[in-house]
């Protein structure tokens, strides 16, 4: 499904990310951990096209995607749901999930499709994204994301700001489309139960490099919270330019 092999990116003349190796099969749910400033947005970014990759490749059944702009990327089948949510504040609801399925064949029946899929939205579609509480906001970002129809999504900092409720119920959709859709999906995230009852495997990423991997069950040890997850200052390059 998704095999990135060498990926380097800078931002100007600084590298930021150094022969990035890693696999994603089809209907696997693959996490990123890291301590801040690490490159964990970059390597989302760089994925999705919104940084260029100095060299690698990125292919996605078979076809590099490395060469393709962000919009190109997103027609052959790669989502992307950014840290911040970035939904249009002042678009209603329904009216953001019709921006997801623009570039679709089928947009109303796409987007009523996904309608059925996110019940929760259904009271909401007449209101303005920026009225939604952060956790709503999320779950509108990961609809319109699906109305684009990804076979491949990427989830940057999904928990972000999210009550813990609302955490459960974003845990609950994505495994539903992990094993109904057979979606697959790769998680920058910092909160280890969720990672843990989500992915099959985690990669740990220092530096711009992925280090090492590890099963799920490895996650609450202390030694490896204190060593590869916390809240140290924020480096420049993970806000991007």
């Amino acid at each position: 499904m998704l095999d990135v092999r060498g990926l380097c990116a800078n931002y100007g003349r600084i590298p930021i990310l150094s022969d990035i190796d890693f696999s994603a099969a089809k209907g696997e749910v693959v996490g990123v951990l890291g301590h801040n400033g690490m490159g964990k947005t970059t390597l989302m970014r760089t994925l999705i096209g919104l940084v260029p990759a100095v060299r690698g490749r990125i292919e996605l059944d078979g076809e590099d995607l490395a060469p393709l702009p962000p919009h190109l990327r997103a027609r052959r089948g790669l989502g992307y749901v950014p840290q911040g949510r970035q939904i249009f504040p002042q678009l209603s609801v329904l009216d953001n999930l019709r921006m997801g399925a623009v570039a679709s064949r089928r947009p109303e029946a796409v987007v009523q499709s996904v309608i059925e899929d996110f019940p929760a939205l259904k009271p909401l579609l007449d209101r303005h994204g920026g009225a939604l509480s952060g956790g709503e906001q999320q779950i509108l970002a990961l609809a319109r994301c699906l109305c684009a129809e990804p076979r491949l999504i990427l989830l940057d900092e999904p928990t972000e700001g999210i009550q813990p409720s609302i955490i459960d119920r974003i845990e609950d959709i994505l495994l539903r489309l992990r094993d109904e859709r057979r979606l697959t999906i790769v998680i920058v995230e910092q909160n280890l139960d969720f990672v843990a009852a989500l992915c099959s495997r985690v990669m740990i990423i220092q530096k711009g490099r992925i280090l090492k991997e590890l099963a799920p069950r490895e996650l609450h040890h202390a030694e490896i919270m204190a060593e590869f997850v916390g809240t140290q200052a924020t480096e420049a390059e993970e806000a991007g330019p």
